[in-house]
């Protein structure tokens, strides 16, 4: 009897083990449906996931449910933002309600690896807005609603970027650990949190306020699920050394208005615990660093956030007194005294004040004071600021640790004040703005472990006046390049506090530049293909123009010399104009631009060339492009003159996209000898001709077009020892080959081979009933196909008078019909975009309009001009469809 029982249990025992591992694997299939149903009913985004896995004993005895490589992407102008991006999203349940479909309990929330990429466009609208409104309107209560509730969650190793392009502020949150733990059923409840993060960074208006602070928070927060209240208080947050009380409650209003009411205050006033907000010292043995003085901090936010608004808020920041001192180190930094206010009353932007009424330090013993008071950044910004001190870089030391390896040294001499609207310096009402003084600098060296060939400026001299600032007797070195300076600045106050274009000409004369250092590009041929660094991102706000002289320039495996020319940078372009140089033993002309404006990592680029008498297999060697475009240069030696026009896309590693080049010129060989080039070398042993196997080219010009990948050579005439050559087709970037040669060739000049091979041609068109007959020249067609490595020749006797072009008619067509569908593919897209562009902004315009007359609101400074707007998405698509006009 006892073994029966033993028998039973233990068969029962196996039963629920396999039921444990059956039930997961019969119900994933239910549960990834629901997952996906639900998705797809409440979520106007595209959600992707790789794998849905469902397990009873990963937290057994609770169900576990895993969303594997989750990524919520936008749609519309947010499609190409990725919203969130998470590793692993880990949920665990109670398994019978799973089974059952009745209320389940959440026990817990794991999201692992969360990137979240917040976004605030320039029109107010937030790229989290993706819950789409509910459409039912059913009313029935026959079924029972599910219910669910939460117990806790938590985030490891997150990532959070918030950028909000209407207020000129972001947040960047790295390694972010969070959890959370309370009862999300109950109406009312705690919820108890903590919260670690290893570099917090907040910029507004271009100033960093924190820069890779580490923080802490520790707090419980009062939660009213009806209200979307949460109240809380508590004094254990911590940014860096510094301590932070706070209280207050925040409040879901809607999808996307949040009302605050908070409080906060450094409870103690110690300066040193302000003193570790600076990332230099923080980061450098803070705990011994001897300090005295007073400070305060306090301040709050108050009232309601969206994507319109901002609520009040006011921040004060008081140092007297303040001394430091690192115990290794001879002299102290003392005597800081600094008063700040940043306040805004009523959440309107321009409303904000920013007031440094003082600022007093002494370095080394050296004082040093300004003064900054900002208003009405919006409308009008008025500046009155001014800075007065010398400071001995070389002295830095004595007080302030640097990194290892860092050294710094020279003498920087400041008098400077300016103040006034910085309309009246815009608009030359030079009686209306004031700015005098000067900034020196002399002697400049500094060197560190990023930098480690040093920077060098021997003089900079910045003159400050009510038109602009001008930059003089600029001179220094850089990685063995010795350059001087000198220009005009306008524009900076704008630029800085307003969000303006900066704008200024700047002459720059260089002896020597190395751009394989100064861009990171690697020589290295077994590395060649491999991507070493993004492209660059043209800034936005620039209009700057740069005059430059070189007497040589290194790049990659070309030296240029007495090169010249102006690069203008705007718009998030660079165009070049008259780029001219001697390189390849010849001379170089460049015009065209490189812009980032529409694509940041795969930029827009057009080029003009201009080209005389460059050394063939120099050029091969040197450009990527020509490799492509003209590979028979790999096997010819000689001179060549060229204009052609190029525009597509770059890739990584700044490396020309050759799928997208398209592009038409000329190519002159001057004189050249051709040798052992396989497809020519395979044609003179079909027709035993030997004096093809090395051919003597001079004065031959060829027209050339290419797009989508391919290269269409248009018939050109070639005449060497007696053989007349018409030659035309097309060959692909992939080596392919697609030509048809018409040939006048001597029998005397065939050999045994060749005249077989004649006669054979001349029998099978005479068993076809078609008389023909040979003269001492012999026409030939050749068609020469497969690829460069591997040719195909087929060979027939030309019976027709048509010229080459008549026979390439079909192949051209070919070729221009594909390369108008791509055209129009490009315009179609970028039409589409565009319009629908444009379509948000007559939306976002109205509602804009709408809602100054019902505010009484009539400010016409926000914002661009819409008209304006238009007329640059129409030269969007000119642009486009225009790929050599700029």
């Amino acid at each position: 009897m006892t073994k029966k029982i033993f028998n039973f249990f233990g068969i029962l025992v196996v039963v629920i083990l396999l039921l444990l591992f059956t039930i997961p694997l019969l119900f994933k299939g239910k549960i990834t449906s629901m997952v996906k149903d639900q998705v797809n009913k409440h979520i106007n985004a595209a959600v992707d996931f790789s794998a849905v896995n469902v397990s009873a004993f990963r937290h057994f005895p609770k169900l576990s449910v895993a969303i594997e490589n989750l990524s919520v992407v936008g749609k519309d102008e947010f499609s190409a933002d990725t919203l969130l991006s998470v590793s692993s999203f880990d949920l665990s349940v109670n398994l019978w309600s799973a089974i059952t479909g009745g209320d389940i309990t959440i026990y817990n929330i794991d999201l692992d690896q969360p990137r979240i990429h917040a976004i605030v466009n320039k029109n107010g609208l937030p790229n989290w807005n993706i819950a789409m409104p509910s459409t039912s309107t059913e009313t029935s209560t026959e079924s029972k609603p599910m219910n669910m509730s939460i117990k806790g969650y938590a985030i490891k190793n997150g990532y959070v970027s918030f950028v909000n392009d209407s207020t000129h502020m972001s947040t960047e949150i790295e390694n972010l650990n969070h959890e959370g733990k309370g009862d999300f059923s109950a109406d009312i409840f705690t919820l108890n949190t903590n919260t670690t993060a290893d570099a917090v960074t907040f910029v507004y208006c271009g100033v960093p306020f924190l820069s890779k602070a580490k923080a802490s928070i520790d707090m419980a927060l009062d939660i009213d699920t009806k209200a979307a209240r949460f109240t809380f208080k508590t004094d254990k947050i911590k940014v860096n050394d510094l301590q932070i009380s706070t209280d207050g409650n925040f409040q879901l209003i809607n999808d996307s208005t949040y009302g605050m009411d908070i409080n906060f205050k450094a409870p103690s006033t110690e300066f040193k615990t302000l003193l570790s907000l600076i990332p230099c010292i923080y980061q450098n043995n803070f705990t011994a660093v001897k300090t005295s003085g007073q400070a305060i901090f306090n301040g709050f936010v108050k009232g309601n956030y969206s994507p319109h608004q901002l609520p009040a808020y006011q921040v004060n920041l008081r140092v007297d007194n303040g001394f430091f001192q690192y115990p290794d180190l001879p002299e102290p930094v003392k005597n800081i005294n600094v008063a700040v206010k940043i306040d805004n009353p009523d959440g309107v932007s321009d409303h904000t004040v920013v007031d440094i009424s003082k600022g007093h330090i002494e370095l080394a013993s050296q004082p040093f004071d300004f003064k900054v008071v900002v208003k009405t950044p919006i409308s009008n910004l008025w500046v009155d600021a001014a800075a007065k001190g010398n400071l001995d870089l070389s002295k830095v030391t004595k007080f302030m640790k640097l990194g290892v390896g860092t050294q710094l040294a020279g003498i920087v001499n400041a008098d400077v004040a300016v103040t006034g609207f910085a309309s009246a310096m815009q608009q030359q009402k030079l009686n209306q703005f004031d700015a005098k003084g000067t900034i020196a600098l002399n002697n400049f060296q500094y060197a560190s472990a990023d930098y480690p060939t040093g920077v060098e400026l021997k003089n900079m001299l910045l003159i400050f006046n009510p038109k602009n600032v001008t930059l003089n007797n600029l001179a220094g070195q850089y990685l063995k390049t010795n350059f001087s300076a000198n220009g005009i600045v306008s524009n900076i106050l704008p630029y800085m506090f307003s969000n303006k274009t900066l704008d200024g000409v700047l002459n720059v004369k260089a002896d020597y530049l190395d751009l394989n250092q100064w861009m990171g590009v690697s020589t290295d041929t077994a590395n060649k293909n491999k991507a070493t660094s993004a492209p660059f991102a043209v800034p936005a706000r620039y209009n700057l123009t740069l005059n430059a002289v070189a007497d040589k320039v290194h790049y990659d495996k070309m030296d240029i010399t007495a090169l010249s020319g102006s690069l203008q940078v705007a718009d998030e372009t660079v165009k070049m104009n008259n780029i001219k140089g001697n390189a390849l033993d010849g001379q170089i002309a460049i015009n065209g631009y490189y812009a980032t404006k529409l694509d940041k990592k795969k930029p827009d680029i057009s080029f003009t060339y201009n080209v005389v008498g460059l050394d063939i297999q120099k050029t091969f060697t040197a450009f990527n492009t020509v490799q492509k475009l003209m590979p028979v240069a790999q096997c010819l030696s000689g001179k060549l003159s060229s204009m052609f026009t190029m525009s597509g896309k770059l890739g990584d590693n700044m490396m020309p996209d050759m799928n997208s080049l398209k592009g038409s010129g000329d190519v002159m060989v001057l004189n050249g000898v051709l040798n052992n080039f396989a497809p020519v070398q395979k044609l003179a042993q079909t027709l035993n001709v030997s004096q093809l196997n090395q051919l003597t080219i001079k004065d031959v010009k060829g027209l050339f077009e290419f797009a989508n990948g391919k290269v269409l050579v248009k018939p050109f005439n070639l005449k060497y020892s007696g053989i007349d050559m018409e030659i035309g087709g097309t060959h692909g970037f992939d080596q392919s080959l697609d030509y048809i040669i018409n040939m006048k060739v001597p029998r005397a000049l065939m050999g045994t081979q060749g005249n077989a091979l004649v006669n054979n041609l001349t029998t099978q068109i005479s068993n076809k009933g078609i008389p023909i007959k040979v003269s001492d020249v012999v026409n030939l067609q050749v068609k020469l196909g497969g690829t460069i490595k591997n040719a195909i020749i087929k060979t027939d006797l030309k019976q027709t008078a048509n010229s080459l072009a008549q026979d390439m008619k079909q192949q051209a067509a070919d070729f221009v019909k594909a390369k108008v569908d791509s055209t129009k593919q490009a315009v179609t897209t970028a039409v589409k975009d565009t319009l629908k562009s444009v379509k948000n902004q007559v939306v976002n315009t109205a509602k804009d309009e709408v809602t100054k007359i019902l505010t009484g609101n009539k400010d016409s400074t926000k914002g661009d001009d819409p008209k304006k707007k238009l007329e640059d998405a129409g030269k969007n698509i000119w642009q486009k469809m225009n790929p050599f006009k700029h």
